[in-house]
């Protein structure tokens, strides 16, 4: 990972499940001082965006619910405060999010995944479809696994992938399959099978630390920006 400079940032963390605990618990080691938790109940249609509460915060990170995420934004950017979005399932909002943040002058990063090694795993997935776009007898595909608790379904890194890859391939359909059983963190494939053989580059989470430091990477580098960033920006050479 980069090396980040040093100074304490004051965080607010909206959404406390796995992993805004998650969050919680690698912030004080990252140079984060976590001032305010917000959770499903204190948080309740947005009455706890408050500029009260946000007055010494720094940057935000949100991991909440899809349906919650366009009135967090929006009352975050009302507030002026900088912000990482974690959750999936809302890009078909992605216009009104850009216009809430041109309009408000707040810098934004969102990401279907906040894993360092899934930027990776997109990049080594757009070679690897250049190397068998010249084969047509292997059919692409995606498969991706999650825990049963998963709301959004293909995930937001499915999705992802699919949008890097499918140009490269021109005119074959990258079919896209979810599981949602157990407690997987997330398993996501890109495949390339034929009646001979099958090759399938794969992103494996271990934990959630590995999002978790990805968030808090970018909760400091937006501290400061203003407009709106994918994750993937940050990496871009």
């Amino acid at each position: 990972m980069p090396t980040q400079p040093n100074p304490t940032i004051s965080l607010a963390i909206v959404g406390h499940g796995k992993m805004g605990q998650a969050i919680e618990q690698l912030a004080p080691a990252r140079g984060f001082e976590v001032g305010l938790i917000l959770d499903v109940d204190s948080n309740s249609g947005g009455a706890g965006l408050t500029a009260e509460r946000f007055r010494d915060v720094d940057v935000c990170i949100e991991f909440t619910t899809p349906d919650a995420v366009l009135g967090n934004v929006r009352r975050v950017a009302a507030l002026g405060c900088n912000l990482v979005v974690g959750t999936t399932g809302w890009f078909q909002h992605l216009n009104e999010v850009r216009e809430i943040v041109d309009r408000s002058g707040i810098g934004v990063v969102y990401a279907p995944n906040f894993s360092i090694g899934a930027q990776l795993f997109f990049r080594a997935a757009e070679q690897v479809s250049r190397v068998f776009a010249s084969f047509p007898t292997y059919e692409p595909y995606i498969t991706e696994t999650h825990h049963r608790f998963k709301k959004d379904a293909p995930s937001g890194t499915a999705l992802e992938l699919k949008r890097r890859v499918q140009p490269v391939l021109g005119d074959r359909e990258v079919a896209v399959g979810s599981i949602r059983a157990g407690y997987v963190p997330g398993i996501h494939e890109l495949g390339f099978d034929s009646e001979a053989d099958t090759v399938i580059l794969r992103h494996t989470a271990r934990g959630r630390q590995g999002f978790a430091e990805g968030a808090l990477y970018a909760a400091r580098w937006v501290v400061g920006k203003k407009g709106l960033f994918a994750f993937a920006d940050l990496f871009a050479t």
